[in-house]
């Protein structure tokens, strides 16, 4: 099996799922149709499907196959429980995206920095600020803090496009794990410019941490939300625990 041929295929149902080649409620292509499609084993399929199903994209039925529960969330502009990009999330959602870079700064972490972010004192990291439109509306304030060191060759115009995509397919970083934090907090005068808030006056605020394969935390973020357009969204499975036994 090549290497990452399931990941293909994953991204490839996904998609499907997402643009209602496989509506909402319908069954997929049994495991024998997918394996013809893809020219792969089973065992490649179900571990694209246990992705997706680990996504809430799918569910499998016993006895009659797997059934697509993915519905569109039309407002939802960030999903808790996986690490998506702007783009991705815009493009799942169906609406017209586009960022506009409105700091890119070298600095050195000093140690009110470093208590905020996570970054040892003396870190060399670059500071971005970005503005997140969909359909022409500021929707989300980012702030984005990465450790320059794994962050080579990051310019202004990679910024305004997809910074993770960059660090993935440009410099073969694996990313792995974001530590977040969900809190509403009094919009501040830079929300109140930048994202447009009308009569609100607080917004949603996501604070995170990510690390790549190779345990380095290479970025601190926080991602200030237009409340209209924020959608809490996280796919949870219950595991029921034994009743305790007493006596």
């Amino acid at each position: 099996m090549p290497a990452g041929k399931f990941q293909i295929i994953y991204k490839d149902i996904k998609t499907k799922i997402e643009n209602s080649t496989y509506p909402f409620g319908t069954l997929l292509p049994s495991e024998t149709q997918f394996t013809d499609t893809y020219q792969c084993s089973r065992n490649t399929v179900r571990r694209a499907l246990s992705i997706l199903a680990s996504e809430g994209y799918v569910q499998t039925m016993h006895g009659k196959g797997v059934q697509v529960i993915y519905r569109p969330l039309q407002k939802s502009t960030f999903t808790i429980g996986g690490i998506e990009t702007f783009s991705e999330s815009a493009r799942r959602n169906h609406l017209d995206a586009y960022t506009r870079v409105i700091q890119f700064t070298d600095l050195v972490t000093d140690e009110h920095l470093s208590r905020r972010t996570g970054f040892a004192v003396g870190t060399r990291v670059l500071f971005i600020q970005r503005i997140r439109f969909l359909n022409e509306k500021p929707v989300i304030f980012d702030i984005n803090i990465f450790r320059a060191s794994e962050v080579q060759g990051l310019t202004p115009a990679i910024a305004g496009k997809s910074i993770y995509h960059y660090l993935e397919d440009q410099l073969g970083m694996q990313i792995v794990t974001s530590k977040r934090r969900i809190t509403a907090e009094r919009a501040t005068q830079v929300d109140t410019k930048y994202l447009d808030l009308s009569d609100y006056d607080f917004v949603s605020v996501i604070t995170g941490q990510t690390y790549n394969s190779n345990g380095v935390m290479f970025e601190w973020s926080q991602s200030r939300h237009h409340p209209e357009y924020f959608c809490f969204y996280d796919t949870a499975t219950r595991n029921k625990m034994a009743p305790e036994r007493f006596g």
